[in-house]
């Protein structure tokens, strides 16, 4: 591999355009060197707005012309994001996937046993968990300063507006799911990563039937059973009425809680609640940029084989938590795994 990581991107939507390129901008050790996109002209026009050399049609074109390539960024929709990482291993170059890693969970577990067997770093979109505010509070439930984990609630609200340009999300064919996968599944990664991915028991759903557009939800609320006693409580939506997108997480412990937007640590000082949060120094980036730009690094940290890649069996596990939520919503009973 070269001095700089050669990056080519697959697909040129909104994740690649807010989030990826200007974060890949102020990564030095990665050099985008392509984007491809089944439109061309967009392609083109992000290209040359970033700085990329190259814009191609599709994945093989941007494989077979672009020499000395290392790894992709798929960032297409989400039915095609298992043959994509296949012919990416098939090619021999390691992967970054936006989520989920596939629409079920027995695709998952054949692109863990191909990366495995072909020996290459397939890292799936987590940036909520390199977010520096969850860094803080995963820093305090792991040592144990909060006392047993007893809840976990996460939250992700959009408005109707933010889906109207996506199409293919609201088409479960396409999508595999609505809201609940979409937005529920970043944060169902985020509780379980926090609570040491403990054993899932029992999940209960709920999907309200108003709204539903071809198949898909627009919005649900799951509850989710932990060995150990500890819940999970997981409530999104694509139609939220209010002021502007909320995302949230909050974590009660034995001996404390914490939350973030705002980001607050509280722990018990002889029967008194004080906020132990860092003040630390203030950043001009928001908590998605440092955390997407601090899951890049790890990323090519992994390729070199300077720190290990988050287990690519969580990302298995995730999706089958996922499908005992849409089970129990159809059912209307709580599911057992």
């Amino acid at each position: 591999m070269a001095e700089r990581l050669r990056l080519g991107i697959v697909g040129a939507g909104a994740v690649t355009q807010v989030g990826h390129l200007p974060a890949l901008k102020r990564v030095k050790d990665i050099e985008v060197v392509g984007i491809c996109d089944t439109d061309l002209p967009k392609a083109r026009a992000l290209a040359d707005r970033f700085g990329v050399p190259d814009a191609y049609t599709d994945i093989e074109e941007l494989v077979e012309y672009e020499e000395n390539l290392d790894a992709l960024l798929i960032c297409t929709p989400s039915h095609l994001h298992e043959p994509h990482i296949q012919a990416a291993l098939a090619s021999g170059l390691h992967v970054f996937v936006e989520r989920p890693l596939a629409l079920t969970s027995a695709g998952a577990q054949k692109l863990v046993k191909s990366a495995q067997r072909r020996e290459r770093i397939l890292m799936i979109g987590a940036n909520h968990r390199y977010r520096p505010d969850v860094q803080q509070i995963r820093s305090f439930v792991q040592s144990g300063e909060l006392g047993d984990l007893e809840s976990i609630r996460a939250w992700w609200f959009t408005a109707r507006a933010g889906r109207v340009g996506l199409g293919w999300r609201q088409k479960k064919e396409l999508a595999g799911g609505g809201a609940m996968l979409d937005l529920g599944l970043g944060m169902l990664d985020l509780a379980l990563w926090l609570a040491g991915f403990a054993a899932v028991e029992r999940v209960m759903a709920i999907f309200p039937e108003r709204g539903r557009e071809k198949g898909v939800e627009p919005s649900g609320t799951a509850m989710i059973g932990l060995a150990g006693g500890v819940s999970v409580h997981l409530d999104v939506s694509w139609r939220f009425v209010g002021p502007g997108e909320r995302l949230g997480l909050a974590v009660r412990a034995a001996k404390g809680s914490a939350h973030i937007n705002p980001l607050a640590i509280w722990k018990d000082f002889h029967g008194v609640a004080q906020d132990v949060v860092s003040s630390g120094a203030h950043s001009r980036e928001t908590p998605f940029a440092l955390g997407l730009r601090a899951q890049w690094a790890h990323f090519v940290a992994a390729v070199r084989g300077e720190s290990p890649a988050p287990s690519l069996q969580e990302q298995v596990t995730l999706l089958k938590v996922m499908e005992a939520i849409y089970e129990s919503g159809e059912q209307g009973k709580a599911v057992t795994l």
